[in-house]
């Protein structure tokens, strides 16, 4: 997932035809889109009220705050016996820059059960076309030190480049201790690059550094280079080494020491 941005607000229309499904029920269905970004917020998608099922939605009685002087009224929307407090809101501009919103409807992305870019499921924001993911074989040495010891070397790693997020290294299961790394119930999505599911690590007395590492068993098709490799946070073990020299600990919204947990309380 990316990082949200300070970048200022920006509207654009995008050519992806794009549907929402909560309850069974398609609730938008719209191939007049536009991606808009507002700082420090995820990017999202908005849409014409004809591409929108209105007659589910009622105001809320609440609105929206907004960094660009946007006023926005929050939709609560039912289907069948589910009902989903402020699900959607809908602008009314106060000002020039953000009158293209005037009369456009959005919807927080994760109170729905389903996106779809085409005919693609799309997980936790819209793919934005300015985002890159590149992945890229490499003969780097790449070491993980976790509690002073080596749970990770390889010198055929794929390194994932993806706009605003640190390098990350991606290593064979066979070049990993998987003795030291137990399965982990957490699971995070990807608009990029898929589901993902996680290991905690051994680190001595019964305890182990809660979800260090992570895989994608089955990446979307423009991430597949990466596919059952494994990825340590950079921000969280001792060190991740490349070619001898210490790779410096990014600041990310992941950053801060590893969790620690007893074994026992992992499932």
């Amino acid at each position: 997932m990316e990082p949200p941005s300070d970048a200022p607000l920006t509207i654009e229309p995008s050519d992806r035809w794009v549907r929402a499904v909560v309850n069974g029920v398609t609730v938008v269905n719209s191939k007049h889109v536009r991606l808009v970004r507002e700082p420090r917020r995820l990017p999202f998608y908005a849409f014409p009220a004809e591409d929108v099922r209105m007659d589910l939605l009622s105001p809320s009685g609440r609105t929206r705050a907004s960094a660009d002087n946007q006023a926005a009224t929050y939709l609560t929307l039912t289907t069948g016996d589910r009902t989903i407090p402020d699900a959607a809101w809908a602008y009314e501009a106060q000002d020039e820059e953000a009158s293209v919103l005037k009369g456009l409807v959005a919807f927080y992305w994760q109170r729905m059960d389903h996106w779809y870019e085409e005919d693609d499921e799309v997980y936790v924001h819209p793919r934005d076309p300015r985002h890159r993911v590149d992945v890229m074989n490499s003969s780097r040495h790449v070491k993980v030190v976790l509690n002073g010891q080596v749970i990770a070397e390889t010198t055929q790693p794929r390194l994932l480049f993806e706009t605003g997020l640190p390098t990350r290294y991606y290593i064979p299961h066979q070049h990993v201790r998987m003795d030291l790394l137990v399965p982990s119930p957490t699971q995070s999505q990807c608009p990029y690059k898929g589901v993902a599911k996680y290991w905690s690590v051994r680190v001595g007395d019964g305890m182990l550094a809660k979800d260090m590492a992570w895989a994608y068993p089955f990446p979307i098709a423009e991430s597949a280079k990466i596919e059952n490799l494994i990825a340590f946070f950079n921000e969280r073990v001792d060190a991740i080494v490349v070619d001898g020299e210490d790779v410096p600990k990014p600041n990310t919204p992941w950053s801060g020491p590893a969790k620690l947990v007893k074994e026992t309380n992992e499932t």
